[in-house]
């Protein structure tokens, strides 16, 4: 990779990076705001594309932060081309919204022996998109209205379905909720002592992920979680964005308030995207991989697709 290249793709991490720490400091956790968006009486999606495919990883946060900052209520982008392939067309002075695309590629190079090797060489490049609020012309099924909301029951009884599908063991009682390594299960206060139903499949959707970091799961090393604070503070973070990622494809509101615990945890965030640029990347990916694996548990389901 050239210098040049490097650079680019270090100043991405970089400008990306601060954009969340300056959230963080504020004491906003990014992956939490459109649960204040004006449309939230309406259907919480993910970020979509054109088609209707949803956005994953680290785009999520990044368009579900720029919707809300700049006040759209519709969950569509796309680029400039396709605006135009659509029929329609970007109105004049809009500015787009930054999404990045990760991949690898391979190169074959000559070892010191002389012989071939090949080596697998990350990449990452970004590009704008616009939401269809800044798009004049398209199809009129793209400006409909959101869905309604379904009904809490409908809704809450769903979210118990997807997560008992996952086979995840739930113990009820006491005040407090953790994943226990050591006996692998998810202990819960029971649901009536939640403030509301929708808190209660948010804090069940944050434990279970933490149980996916289990061995014969997705394997991550949960060892030093209450002896090295980094450690502890990057699983809490990334459980958190994929608890956010769950809630999204449940359609489910949780409470706005942070629980008690995340106030301590903020400052540690901070701290850990300040001395690593490439933190919340790698956090956003490892949640996509953990509510891909969640996803992969349900019926008929053949999981999502990693893509950035």
């Amino acid at each position: 990779m050239t210098r040049k290249k490097e650079q680019s793709r270090t100043d991405v991490y970089a400008r990306i990076t601060e954009r969340i720490v300056a959230d963080l400091e504020k004491g906003v956790r990014p992956w939490v705001q459109p649960w204040n968006a004006g449309n939230a009486t309406g259907r919480i999606t993910r970020p979509l594309r054109h088609n209707g495919e949803p956005y994953t990883g680290m785009n999520v946060l990044l368009l579900w932060s720029e919707g809300l900052a700049r006040g759209f209520t519709s969950p569509i982008w796309m680029t400039f081309r396709q605006s135009i392939e659509l029929g329609g067309h970007v109105r004049k002075g809009e500015s787009g919204s930054t999404v990045i695309y990760a991949s690898r590629f391979t190169k074959t190079e000559t070892d010191e022996h002389g012989g071939e090797v090949e080596r697998d060489i990350p990449f990452l490049k970004t590009y704008n998109v616009f939401n269809v609020e800044q798009i004049e012309g398209l199809p009129a099924g793209y400006y409909a209205a959101p869905a309604p909301s379904a009904e809490p029951g409908e809704r809450i009884e769903h979210a118990d379905r997807f997560f008992d599908n996952t086979g995840a063991v739930v113990r009820y009682g006491g005040d407090k909720a953790f994943y226990s390594p050591v006996t692998d299960h998810v202990q819960l206060p029971r649901p009536e002592f939640f403030k509301d139903m929708a808190s209660f499949v948010a804090v069940r959707a944050h434990e279970t992920l933490h149980w996916t970091s289990a061995p014969d799961r997705l394997n991550r090393d949960l060892s030093r979680y209450h002896k090295d604070r980094r450690e502890r503070a990057f699983e809490e973070m990334l459980v958190e964005i994929g608890s956010a990622l769950v809630c999204a494809d449940l359609g489910i509101v949780p409470e706005l308030e942070p629980r008690p615990d995340h106030a301590a945890y903020l400052a540690s965030w901070v701290k850990v995207l300040s001395n690593d640029r490439r933190a919340i990347f790698s956090a956003a990916a490892h949640a996509q991989r953990a509510v891909a694996y969640l996803h992969s548990l349900q019926p008929q389901s053949n999981g999502e697709r990693e893509a950035a």
